[in-house]
Parts: structure tokens; C-alpha cells; sequence
């Protein structure tokens, strides 16, 4: 019966969201509801576990993703971002065109949600397109691979960041081990693939051709760009690798873990980022403050959905039915971390949003890892690289990259869907490698 009420539940919020075009955060409430009534949960005690599941999930991601909408906002409207990828783009020469993408939409799409660094970064990659003659999926598909794989694999994104809270993994490790499962992914899927499907002719609808291109002198120098958006990076791998290196007694220790922490390693980026993408670059600080309070409104529903998530979570914890499923699970020969990406996977497929199915299949298989001896971490990047898995017509991306390319259906299932079920796949592959490894 538990097990029906899971399989039931997670149906309800498919067709919820994906036939009836329900909010997501609606959707996850009634589910939860549906789920802790049936389950035969008090009417309070559901009432109680909603609020602390949304309290519980949101308390430490409200600071994460606060400072990192902020943080990405700096560095969009700075001219940081422009800068980057045009001095990338010098540097490594037309023959080179694909790792200049690459890398520019790595360094850009740790700071930035994945939406915000597609909208930022396509009219650069149009641009180029235009000027070297080569074909647009040629170039832009390796940097949406790289932004993919940021969104779903790396904090301080919002559904790494919010399943590693759920398993208590260490931030720190998730972004490094992310970072090392990244890389083969996003070569795989992003150059290596583009140069298979040269012969798709893609061209950008004039509408969505409009790059608002700031001049060279309106623009912070490289050095600082490219500083100040992987400061956060840099701060937690910093923190991370010290404390390997350095003994426990050390006194630096407390200091080092406090600098590392997440949310004061956003803090200080920010910091940073109003300093050199902003006065240092005449800008006053009214109108920062006034940027930074817009850039909130983008993110607001994501936190509702995450929260959301968390409620389900929680329901499924308290009705019994996570421990009902653990149980079942608890003898299978197959490995913890397949079955998180297969759980992942089946949502993504489902439900369209890489968060949503991340978070769902982080909820149901928590109480299966508890005592499976397998790394927090490498669980986070196992959801993470499931959730990616088969992008197609219900999710927003797909329709994003459709659309700005103008490419048919069939012209987007057999680029944009098999770039991130490669990323999918590459990412478990990578995940097995190093949990055989670590």
C-alpha cells in the first residue's frame, strides 16, 4: 500500500504539472496532502510536516540562493559575463571555438541560475556563429552543455545545493567531486557530440537576435571577471582541500571551515562582486542595492518550488512511506547510486523540471542510503546526473533551445535531448568510476 501511495502521489503531481499546467509549488502541496491522508497522517501532524519540511530545506538554501541570484546579476549586467566570453573567444581562435564555449559557459554558469545564463550568453554565441561562418549548433551546443551540467551537478545551483543539504553532504566535496564528473561530460556531450551534427542548419529567430553589447570600456578587465564570478569556487575548494591537508588540531581549521561555508563564501563574493563589478566601476551604490533587490524576484519561485519539494519529502518520511520503500529497496543487488539516477531519471522524464525531479528522487531514496555505506556526495551527483537524463517537449528547456535556435522538433530531440542524456549518462559513469575510486 505504501508503495502505491508513493507511485500514486508522484503520478498526481506529473499530471498535475505537465497535463493541467498546475504551479509546481501548488502541485507539491496538494500532493502532499493527497499523500499524508491517505497515509492515514493526523490532519495536523500533516499540517506540521509540510511546515517543517519547507523550514527544514529552505533555512540554509534561502542565504545560497539569495546571494547567488545577486551574485549573477553583478556579474550579467557588469558586462563581466560579455567580457569573458569575447577575451575566451580571442584567446583560443576560431579553430578553438568550441573550448572557448566550453569554458565560457562553465565559469559563467556557476554563478548563474541556467535560464539567466542561456538568455546572457546565446546572442554572444549568435554572434560568433555569424562572424566565423561556422554552423550555430556547432558552437552553441557546447556551451549549453556546459551550463547543463552546472545547473544540475555543482552548488551552489539550487538543486545540488538543496539534495546535498537533504543527505548532509559536504558542499565542499560535492563541487569538487562535481567538477571531476563534470569535465568528461561536458567534453563528451558538448564538442565531441556537436561536430557529429554539423549538418543541422540552425538559424536564430530575428526576434530573439537583439544582444545589448557593451563597448570595451564599459566593461571590467578579464582578470576580474572571471575572479570575482568563480570566487565562490574558489573559496569553498580552498576551504575544502585545506582542511584535507592541514591536521584537525590545526587552530586555522575553525577559520578555514568558516570562510568555506557556503553561505559566507556567497556573502563574501557578493561583497567582492558590488566592489569591483560595481563602485569600483563608478557606479553608485542606490542603484546597486536597487539591481540586487530585482534580481530576488527572479528566484522567488524557485524557492517555493524547493520548498515545496522538502514538504514531500518530509510527508513521505513521516507517513512511513520512505521507510516502507527503503525496506523493499534495502536487498536489492543493485547499487544505491543506480537506483538514485534511475528514480531521477523516470521523474526527469515524467515531470519536465530537472529541480523538481531531482529533489522528488532525493526525498524517496534518502532513507535507503542511511545505512548503505555510499558518499553523500556522489549520491547528490548521481540525482543530479538523472535529473538531466531525456530533456524533452515538457520541459522548459527544450523549448528555450528550440526556439532560439529554430530548429523542429525533431531537429531539437536529436540535438538538445541527446546532448543532456549524454550528460546524464557520462555523469553516472563518472560517479561509478569515482565511487569505485574514493
Amino acid at each position: 500500500m505504501p508503495l502505491i501511495i508513493a507511485l500514486s502521489g508522484i503520478l498526481i503531481l506529473f499530471f498535475l504539472i505537465a497535463v493541467f499546467k498546475f504551479n509546481a509549488f501548488i502541485a507539491f502541496t496538494i500532493v502532499c496532502l493527497y499523500v499524508g491522508i491517505v497515509s492515514g497522517m493526523p490532519l495536523e501532524d500533516i499540517i506540521n510536516a509540510i511546515q517543517s519540511g519547507m523550514g527544514n530545506t529552505l533555512g540554509f538554501l534561502v542565504l545560497i540562493l539569495g546571494f547567488g541570484s545577486m551574485l549573477g546579476k553583478l556579474v550579467a549586467d557588469s558586462g563581466a559575463a560579455q567580457r569573458i566570453t569575447e577575451k575566451l573567444i580571442d584567446k583560443f581562435g576560431i579553430k578553438n571555438i568550441q573550448w572557448a564555449v566550453v569554458l565560457t559557459g562553465f565559469i559563467v554558469g556557476i554563478p548563474m541560475f541556467y535560464s539567466v545564463g542561456f538568455v546572457i550568453l546565446i546572442p554572444l554565441v549568435f554572434t560568433v556563429a555569424a562572424s566565423t561562418g561556422l554552423p550555430l549548433i556547432y558552437v552553441g551546443l557546447p556551451m549549453l552543455a556546459s551550463l547543463s551540467v552546472t545547473h544540475g551537478f555543482l552548488p551552489p545551483h539550487p538543486a545540488p545545493t538543496a539534495i546535498a543539504v537533504m543527505f548532509n553532504a559536504n558542499i565542499g566535496k560535492t563541487l569538487l567531486y562535481g567538477i571531476v564528473v563534470a569535465i568528461p561530460a561536458i567534453i563528451v556531450a558538448g564538442p565531441l557530440f556537436s561536430r557529429r551534427i554539423k549538418n543541422i542548419k540552425a538559424s536564430p529567430l530575428q526576434e530573439f537576435y537583439n544582444p545589448i553589447v557593451l563597448k570595451d570600456n564599459e566593461m571590467p578587465k578579464t582578470g576580474i571577471s572571471i575572479f570575482t564570478a568563480l570566487l565562490p569556487v574558489i573559496l569553498i575548494g580552498l576551504s575544502t582541500v585545506t582542511e584535507l591537508l592541514l591536521p584537525k588540531t590545526s587552530g586555522i581549521i575553525p577559520l578555514v571551515k568558516f570562510i568555506g561555508n557556503p553561505v559566507i563564501a556567497m556573502l563574501i563574493s557578493v561583497l567582492v562582486a558590488i566592489y569591483t563589478l560595481g563602485i569600483a566601476r563608478g557606479k553608485n551604490m542606490e542603484s546597486l542595492m536597487k539591481s540586487l533587490s530585482a534580481s530576488i524576484s527572479s528566484i522567488t519561485m524557485v524557492m517555493l518550488i524547493i520548498a515545496g519539494a522538502g514538504a514531500l519529502k518530509q510527508i513521505l518520511v513521516e507517513s512511513g512511506v520512505s521507510d516502507y520503500i527503503a525496506a523493499l529497496l534495502i536487498d536489492s543487488s543493485i547499487s544505491p547510486l543506480i537506483l538514485a539516477w534511475l528514480i531521477a531519471t523516470v521523474l526527469r522524464v515524467s515531470i519536465g523540471s530537472a529541480t523538481v525531479a531531482g529533489l522528488t528522487a532525493a526525498g524517496i531514496i534518502l532513507p535507503l542510503t542511511t545505512n548503505a555505506g555510499v558518499s553523500p556526495e556522489l549520491m547528490v551527483l548521481a540525482i543530479g546526473s538523472g535529473s538531466l537524463m531525456m530533456s524533452h517537449v515538457n520541459d522548459g528547456g527544450f523549448w528555450l533551445f528550440k526556439e532560439y535556435f529554430n530548429l523542429s522538433i525533431k531537429e531539437t530531440l536529436s540535438t538538445w535531448t541527446i546532448m543532456e542524456t549524454t550528460v546524464g549518462i557520462m555523469g553516472l559513469i563518472g560517479v561509478l568510476i569515482l565511487n569505485s575510486i574514493i
